[in-house]
């Protein structure tokens, strides 16, 4: 699935409506190909053509939640791998992070917890619905047994393109351009080469050498 931008919103709802308009557990019948989003975005005043550089990390960013460190898994270095291949194939060349690289490109895994939520908290709005449904109005809802904490980890890959060529005169670092990867098998190295690979067919703007 692709999204750009401002087109993110439109899409995601048209596939709620697909999802609901198939069948029971539609989910079930995807491939993992098929889980993927792929979502892209840019500097609309970047003039991509008068980049010709680039230098990228030789490792992974790592971030969950309020943490992050650097890594470099089997799947992380086919990521690496895979983004140049496709900026070769666009038309930039590779060279040392102190040979000032007019992008610096970066690659990072990402994990978001969510739905955190224990049986304290749960019933105290539970009770206050289903004690007056049963007739047992003001009454409270008791959990003798042991707390418990339900948590729902979502990952992602994404890879930043930074603007090193204007940076002393901005005096700051820009973001060129971003792409977001999710979906099931994600972190799978097998995966990695297709899934940037859309990214980089979703951004034809990227190209150089045309």
């Amino acid at each position: 699935m692709k999204m750009t931008g401002g087109k993110l919103i439109a899409g995601l709802l048209g596939v709620t409506v697909f999802i609901s308009s198939c069948s029971k557990n539609p989910l079930n019948h995807l491939t993992t190909q098929e889980t993927q989003i792929y979502i892209t975005d840019h500097d609309s005043t970047a003039n991509f053509s008068s980049y010709k550089t680039y230098s990228i990390s030789d490792s992974v960013a790592v971030i969950n939640n309020d943490q992050s460190y650097m890594d470099l898994t089997a799947s992380d270095s086919a990521y690496i791998v895979a983004v140049k291949k496709y900026m070769q194939q666009d038309g930039y060349v590779l060279v040392n992070k102190n040979q000032n690289p007019d992008i610096g490109v970066d690659v990072n895994r990402i994990y978001n917890t969510t739905g955190v939520i224990s049986y304290n908290d749960y019933y105290g709005y539970y009770g206050s619905f289903w004690d007056p449904y049963w007739g047992y109005d003001g009454y409270g809802f008791g959990v003798p047994y042991a707390y418990e904490v339900y948590q729902i980890t979502e990952g992602a890959m994404s890879v930043d393109m930074l603007d090193l060529k204007n940076a002393a005169a901005n005096k700051k670092i820009n973001l060129l351009w971003t792409g977001l990867i999710r979906g099931e098998g994600i972190f799978d190295a097998n995966t990695a080469d297709a899934n940037i690979q859309a990214l980089f067919t979703q951004s034809p703007y990227l190209k150089i050498n045309n």
